[in-house]
């Protein structure tokens, strides 16, 4: 991975530290790169005639073991992590998983509201 040491141009106002470093990220291999997180897997559905997205928590003996329900990403992923924190559940255990599943309800999110079709990565 690259690093530069200076300043952006687009940075005006903004002080950086004294270490600032951008990195230059190399490319996501979707198949090479993909760990699984052996907290669960999510599955998520588009219910157009209730204008809802569903996101199932699903164990890896591929039982459901919740479902969770709403019309914006925002509110379904922390209710998700609201409920797996209050409950002790090690769902997420990997940042990136958590980072998918917001884009993946994002993408879910704007799909309903175009009235587009949704297909889940």
């Amino acid at each position: 991975m690259d690093t530069i040491k200076h300043k952006p141009d687009w940075i005006k106002d903004k002080k950086v530290a004294e270490d600032f470093e951008i990195f230059e990220v190399p490319k996501w291999d979707d198949y090479k790169d993909f760990k699984t997180d052996l907290g669960c897997y999510v599955l998520i559905k588009v219910y157009r005639d209730r204008h809802e997205i569903g996101v199932a928590i699903c164990n890896y003996e591929h039982i459901i073991l919740k479902e969770f329900r709403g019309r914006r990403a925002q509110d379904i992923y922390n209710a998700i992590f609201k409920y797996a924190t209050d409950n002790k559940l090690k769902w997420f255990n990997n940042l990136d998983h958590a980072a998918y599943l917001g884009k993946e309800l994002k993408k879910a999110e704007v799909c309903l509201s175009l009235g587009s079709d949704y297909y889940q990565e």
